[in-house]
């Protein structure tokens, strides 16, 4: 395997001041240095999320120069020695993007916790302790997996306790967390609904394996409860957000969950929102933001990653990135994105140094 030294310095994205997409710019920065607890990874490809659009703007919490809250590529050091050098990983949040530097760059330093091995076991290694280089699928594939499966497993199996039979709907099923939870759900034998904003897109969701296609938009319930297909859901996953989530605990019936876990519809927050009011009985409403992922509550080993790396290898889910971008063509990729031309997870594989 390559022996190659680590440089000193990098290319990096960084967000120059908050705005559009031109405000995304490349410059030499120097590569971080890890600590005990953290590990230097160096990034072969890396998602494009909404988190990453909305960090740019300035429109969330928190956010640092350096975007990104995920990737995958190989490890460069680990000073605790947690991971072999040369070990494919994938790393998700764990302050990425948020508090420290992200991966949108040729290396980052992230928390061992939340880094995650994408070979079946960390003893697949060379007699010489170094780990092999070659990843179970393309880098640019790997990518389109970390932050919406790890997410979307998450909220299916935790929050929401998914379990075979169940009615599940999906709002904004189309995008790449829903399309992630489709393809979680329905392998584990829930009859899935799927809400898109476009008609055209009813065959897609039905290649995935789910029972029936709806058009998102306002009213709905009154439109479920016309068809006739569908009285009441037993489990709800929320992706379009606050615009829609008072509606949704109307669609499930008594003890079913609903969990909230995407802005599609936007950030606005939830107005004139009473309980009292607007909250049937019995019904469980729970949130999740994999900004958690990494804390003694969540740990990353608790998904199955490794599982789902072979169920897309062996071509179980259709998870193929919509669109692969080169690192200099970020602007782009974040135009893609604002305008909703994204129809899938869009990847940007980090070019060689």
């Amino acid at each position: 395997m390559s022996t190659t030294t680590t440089p000193t310095t990098m290319k990096a994205i960084i967000i120059s001041s908050f705005g559009p997409p031109e405000n995304l710019v490349i410059r030499p920065v120097p590569v971080p240095t890890p600590t005990p607890g953290t590990a230097l990874i160096r990034i072969r490809a890396f998602g494009v999320n909404h988190a990453e659009m909305h960090m740019r703007r300035g429109e969330w919490a928190e956010s640092v120069p350096i975007s990104g809250i995920e990737c995958v590529g190989t490890i460069a050091a680990c000073p605790g020695g947690e991971f072999p050098p040369g070990t494919p990983v994938a790393s998700v949040m764990g302050g990425l993007g948020r508090t420290i530097p992200g991966s949108y760059a040729q290396y980052t330093v992230a928390r061992v916790g939340n880094i995650v091995p994408l070979l079946s076991s960390l003893s697949d290694t060379t007699s010489g302790g170094q780990a092999p280089v070659t990843p179970p699928l393309p880098w640019a594939d790997l990518a389109a997996l970390p932050e919406s499966y790890c997410t979307a497993w998450t909220c299916l199996f935790r929050n929401l306790g998914l379990e075979k039979g169940h009615r599940l709907l999906i709002r904004g099923a189309t995008s790449a967390f829903g399309r992630a939870a489709v393809n979680l759900a329905v392998e584990a034998g829930a009859v899935v609904t799927g809400t898109t904003r476009s008609e055209g897109k009813f065959a897609e969701l039905k290649a995935l394996g789910v029972a029936d296609a709806v058009l998102e938009g306002p009213g709905l319930p009154g439109r479920l409860q016309e068809s006739g297909k569908v009285e009441k859901f037993d489990r709800v996953l929320e992706l379009v957000g606050n615009s829609t989530v008072v509606e949704s605990l109307t669609l499930v019936k008594r003890d079913g969950r609903v969990c909230l876990a995407g802005w599609l519809g936007g950030l606005d927050p939830i107005k004139d929102f009473n309980p009292l009011l607007q909250m049937a009985s019995g019904v469980h409403l729970s949130f999740f933001g994999s900004f958690v992922f990494g804390m003694d509550e969540f740990p990353l080993s608790d998904v199955p990653l490794g599982r789902i790396v072979r169920a897309v290898a062996e071509g179980k889910f259709d998870a193929k990135p919509f669109k692969v971008f080169k690192f200099d063509e970020i602007q782009e990729a974040h135009r893609y994105m604002e305008d909703g031309r994204a129809r899938g997870k869009m990847v940007v594989v980090v070019d060689e140094e």
